[in-house]
């Protein structure tokens, strides 16, 4: 796949991986409008006033999450662009990278009181050194605002910022990112409790994102050398990826280390974004469609294979609860786009299923058979409503 693109022709490449069979494959159009109704219901709920005024989308419209995180945020401009207002999502954009470190670590997460953190975990026991994707999903908030509005006199501003994040993230000699063994931390953020180690998937894809969406974007104010360079660090990451396949079960494994186990987000995420590997695409597929009743429960999804739950983690987790074997709504729609060119019928019920719970029960965190965490999860619903968007 060539690199030489602007941001309009990787959305064109984005909305290509879930566009065959799509008439039978998805919701029906009063689904697809509920869905956009409860997103603009839930982005107006999850709402926060910062201290300098700036509107803040926090993660959830019940309070438990007071601060703008960057990975939600950057979920919520992904999915719902068009229900956000631009000069708001400008603002909250510019709040965290005024609470970048020097070294260029982005912020986690910063407080309506104007407090960066840096860590996952509460601010008085961080769950050691930061996440390793933060720098990534700031790359895509920048790049989808700029896409968006036009406004390439914001990157100019930020290049450099943007850059200095990107090198601060820790990578193998592979060019995956990577967590030492020895120091054990946060991974990506959706799995912040689980001490995955080596080289990780989920990072490494969306370094390989940010990484292509800086070449777009360094290419469009002539600065070529620096594009070369993020294009370079995609290409290591396609050639090394198979570092974490399991050609056993073709799949890829969250980490090469400790919880070398199946990820079906970080499979499932590789063909919705359109990673270049090939056939073995529709070995990921065979297995999704395969293990469908071991990772899905009314449209959510888990993040291992029922009933297997994560080898180390970095806090205790009760088994099926949270992190460690619940399911939920944030992958629902990459699995669907996932299984929508092979399996068109299996995708439209995961869909079909994630909304007729929403309707009845609310979009949570995450649920189980018999437990419930967080309503009014925002990127729940922006998540599965960014994949709809794409494919009509």
């Amino acid at each position: 796949m060539s690199r030489n693109f602007l941001f309009v022709a990787l959305a064109i490449i984005l909305a290509s991986s879930c566009s065959k069979e799509k008439s039978r494959a998805w919701p029906s159009a009063d689904s697809q409008q509920w869905l956009k109704s409860e997103a603009a219901r839930q982005l107006k709920g999850c709402q926060r006033i910062a201290h300098d005024g700036t509107v803040l989308y926090t993660p959830d419209g019940e309070g438990r999450y007071g601060a703008l995180w960057t990975r939600d945020f950057s979920y919520m401009v992904e999915n719902a662009f068009d229900l956000i207002p631009k000069s708001q999502m400008k603002a909250a954009i510019s709040y965290l990278l005024n609470g970048q470190r020097k070294d260029g670590c982005i912020p986690d997460r910063v407080q309506v009181d104007g407090l960066a953190v840096y860590s996952a975990g509460p601010v008085d026991h961080p769950l050691g050194d930061p996440p390793t994707d933060n720098s990534q999903f700031m790359v895509k908030l920048v790049a989808d605002y700029v896409q968006g509005s036009g406004d390439m006199d914001f990157f100019r501003r930020y290049s450099q910022q943007l850059i200095a994040a990107m090198n601060f993230t820790p990578r193998a000699p592979s060019g995956l990112v990577y967590i030492d063994p020895a120091h054990p931390h946060s991974p990506y953020g959706f799995t912040d409790t689980i001490a995955k180690t080596g080289e990780l998937l989920f990072s490494s894809l969306l370094y390989w994102e940010a990484s292509q969406r800086l070449t777009g974007l360094f290419k469009q104010i002539n600065d070529e050398k620096t594009a070369r360079d993020f294009e370079h660090r995609a290409e290591l990451i396609e050639e090394n990826i198979f570092i974490l396949w399991d050609k056993d079960a073709g799949m890829f494994r969250a980490a090469s280390v400790d919880c070398r186990q199946t990820d079906i987000w970080g499979n499932a995420y590789a063909i919705y974004i359109h990673f270049p590997f090939g056939k073995n695409k529709y070995r990921i597929m065979d297995f999704l469609a395969k293990n469908y009743e071991k990772f899905v429960i009314k449209g959510q999804i888990r993040h291992l294979l029922a009933p297997e739950h994560w080898e180390k983690t970095l806090v205790p987790i009760a088994p099926e609860t949270y992190q460690n074997g619940a399911y939920w709504g944030t992958a629902s729609g990459w699995v669907a786009c996932a299984l929508a060119e092979k399996y068109p019928q299996m995708s439209q019920t995961l869909f079909a299923e994630l909304i007729k719970d929403y309707k009845k029960n609310g979009a949570f965190e995450c649920i189980n058979s018999d437990y419930a965490k967080l309503k009014n999860y925002v990127v729940s619903v922006t998540n599965p409503l960014g994949v709809l968007k794409r494919t009509h």
